[in-house]
């Protein structure tokens, strides 16, 4: 069974997949990722691969209609993006400035290519890291969803963003971007990006990147910007990694519009949302959060913020980051 269900009371898609059982959890022996695979071969330095066990596939079967309940067929692609040959990387900030110049051009290179197939609505870049988050493959991956819905977080920013737009004149996110490169939760900032801790952060160390020049999809982003996002990347999982003096677990996702039609009220971003709270102390989402999808922040920003500028400046030195991590009072 390969299909997708809609849930009327949220306006969501569930994507339906009995393949998913299937996945092996950290299997022992050969690493499927690592070169000399099946489907790895060898001279490779990032590689595109499609996902054995996938939610959505373009030969998805139409399913079969019931009375009440909607369902549609789960059309899409699932694919993993293998950012190294190197299995034993621990993240992105252990990946050289090239290596990840080359993730970031292939996240460009699939979103160019998607863009023009006509069961795509929306292409979802992101990253698991860590057993706590349910990684079942350590070696160094990110992962690509080509969805035949725009999914309701997006909507959400969609809707937010354009009565922005028609109210004031201007980007939200832009907006954001200004706010936060003059106040204390700026963490890093280079050329062309800028890495903060949102005012309205859910998670205790989560960060965010934006652009600072208004564009909307990766594919707009010149070999400069490339650069530049490479190594915001690195430096955020760097910061990330080194403020509680442990690895961090995370997800990570790149935000960008939809792939059909022209949003001029929206604008490229990534955002990290780490697990850990403290060193051992994982941020569970319980009971309001799961219940309301209202989160409660335990601590202030700023004061994290500062944390991470501090881990900032042990980091880039290390990184041979371009930019530089603010000092504020």
């Amino acid at each position: 069974m390969r299909e997708l269900r809609y849930n009327p009371l949220t306006g969501q898609w569930i994507m339906v997949s009995a393949v998913r059982r299937e996945r092996p959890w950290r299997p022992s022996g050969f690493c499927p990722f690592c070169p000399g695979g099946e489907e790895t071969g060898y001279g490779w330095e990032v590689l595109l691969l499609p996902n054995r066990f996938p939610m959505l596939s373009f030969e998805a079967p139409k399913p079969e209609p019931i009375e009440f309940y909607r369902k549609a067929r789960a059309l899409g692609q699932c694919s993993v993006i293998v950012e190294s040959p190197e299995h034993d990387l621990k993240d992105l900030d252990e990946l050289s400035q090239g290596g990840m110049v080359k993730v970031v051009k292939l996240w460009r290179e699939a979103t160019a290519e998607l863009r023009g197939n006509p069961h795509v609505a929306y292409l979802a870049i992101f990253r698991n890291k860590g057993e706590e988050i349910g990684v079942s493959l350590t070696h160094p991956h990110d992962q690509l969803y080509a969805l035949p819905f725009i999914p309701l977080r997006v909507r959400l920013k969609l809707e937010n963003s354009r009565n922005h737009y028609e109210r004031h004149g201007e980007c939200l996110f832009c907006r954001i971007l200004n706010e936060e490169l003059e106040g204390r939760r700026l963490v890093y900032e280079n050329r062309g990006f800028a890495l903060f801790m949102p005012f309205f952060a859910s998670w205790p160390f989560e960060v965010h990147i934006y652009p600072k020049r208004h564009v909307m999809w990766l594919t707009q982003l010149d070999e400069r910007e490339i650069e530049d996002l490479a190594d915001a990347m690195r430096v955020a999982t760097g910061v990330l990694n080194e403020v509680l003096g442990r690895e961090m677990p995370y997800s990570m996702m790149v935000f960008q519009a939809p792939l059909r039609g022209n949003y001029p009220f929206y604008h490229l971003h990534v955002e990290f949302y780490p697990l850990l709270r403290d060193n051992g102390r994982i941020k569970y989402t319980a009971g309001i959060e799961m219940g309301t999808w209202e989160f409660t922040y335990d601590g202030v920003p700023e004061e994290n913020a500062e944390r991470l500028r501090r881990a900032c400046r042990r980091v880039t030195k290390r990184l041979g980051a371009v930019g530089g991590c603010p000092r504020r009072p």
